[in-house]
């Protein structure tokens, strides 16, 4: 055989064998790309995103798009081929697997997170907005969830709203604990609380403080970790509104939509109209006094959000330095650190008066 067709046959073969190497080692990464945009203020699944009841509403025009970000799921193990073009491409990041699916999480565990942590999202984002515009929101202390086999299952339930405990005014969360620890374990503990039937009847009807109570004893019982006493429930917080909102948005987790929703919700119920036609897309979390926090692949989301058609990104103030360090063309990146940062943002975009915007950068 010429040495020439020889050479070419074993490099024809080698190139072979990496390819098929490539294809076949496993290595421990996953990838993120651009998810889809979804405007608040518009339909998804034939359905609209907001949905208000009870209150009037004003008409929207333009964008105020939640962003998402697709990723490889957690029994899914990249091919070293995939990873490399992974790296090398512009609408996709290659990162550890541990970073997205830390510990060991499974999928189904991750789902079951992102779907609680979008639950959550929603609930903070009706808050956020409604005292932005001065309506009444109140705030309850409620059974989060009954531990089983604990003194208080079948006593307590998830859903129930305590009023008090012991006879002491509980005002947030943590006062449950507190006051149930000042007990020793064998114990009596008084709760008085609304029943979750009797709560989510009144929230119904937009009652904003069901009056019907009942007190419910439980026994204490020494915690396995420290013998302080406990009865086995997680107290947390829950809100009743003066109206309904809905939020209906399927296939998509996670709390990063809290700003985006908070916006939808504030331009709805404000006449006048916030984008002036403008395409507006953005992230961020939202706590209930309105704080924006950080969220996760914000490169992915400017890239989607760019490709939708966006003109303006409303990017979380701790993002800025990664978004700003590469910027899809035409996009304009405004910095929000509140709720309040972004209406007013809203009100320099919906003017074209974009030149005081608070922009990001990469310093």
């Amino acid at each position: 055989m010429p040495r020439r067709t020889a050479t070419m046959l074993a490099s024809t073969l080698v190139l072979i064998a990496l390819l098929c190497a490539g294809v076949l080692i496993k290595v421990p990464y996953s990838e993120m790309s651009p998810g889809p945009t979804v405007n608040t203020l518009g339909d998804a699944g034939g359905e609209p995103v907001l949905r208000i009841s009870g209150h009037k509403t004003y008409p929207t025009t333009g964008h105020l798009n939640m962003t998402t970000v697709r990723v490889t799921g957690a029994d899914y193990r990249m091919n070293l081929m995939e990873t490399v073009y992974g790296w090398l491409a512009h609408d996709s990041i290659v990162v550890p697997h541990s970073t997205l699916y830390p510990d060991g999480k499974t999928e189904e565990q991750s789902t079951q997170e992102n779907a609680e942590e979008f639950t959550q999202s929603q609930e903070t984002a009706k808050v956020a907005a409604l005292k932005a515009l001065k309506l009444p929101v109140t705030t309850r202390v409620v059974v989060a969830s009954v531990v089983k086999d604990s003194p208080a299952q079948g006593r307590l339930h998830a859903g129930d709203v305590i009023r008090e405990v012991d006879g002491r005014k509980v005002q947030e969360p943590g006062d449950v604990a507190k006051i149930v620890t000042q007990r020793k374990p064998g114990e009596k503990v008084v709760f008085t609380v609304v029943p979750a039937k009797e709560a989510a009847a009144a929230e119904k009807a937009h009652k904003v403080q069901p009056t019907a109570t009942e007190k419910i004893t439980v026994v204490t019982k020494k915690a396995d970790d420290n013998g302080r006493a406990i009865v086995g429930i997680q107290a947390g917080t829950d809100h009743t509104f003066p109206f309904t909102i809905d939020i209906k948005l399927a296939d998509v987790g996670g709390p990063s939509a809290g700003l985006m929703f908070s916006l939808g919700i504030v331009d709805k119920l404000t006449e006048g109209d916030m984008t002036g036609g403008k395409f507006v897309a953005g992230t961020g979390t939202i706590d209930e006094k309105g704080k924006v926090g950080p969220i996760g692949g914000i490169q992915m989301k400017t890239v989607g959000a760019r490709k939708a058609g966006a003109e303006y990104f409303l990017t979380p103030k701790e993002n800025c330095a990664t978004a700003a360090a590469d910027v899809p063309e035409g996009l304009t990146l405004v910095r929000v650190d509140t709720l309040d940062d972004a209406l007013k943002s809203m009100e320099g975009i919906k003017k074209d008066d974009t030149a005081a915007l608070p922009k990001c950068s990469t310093g």
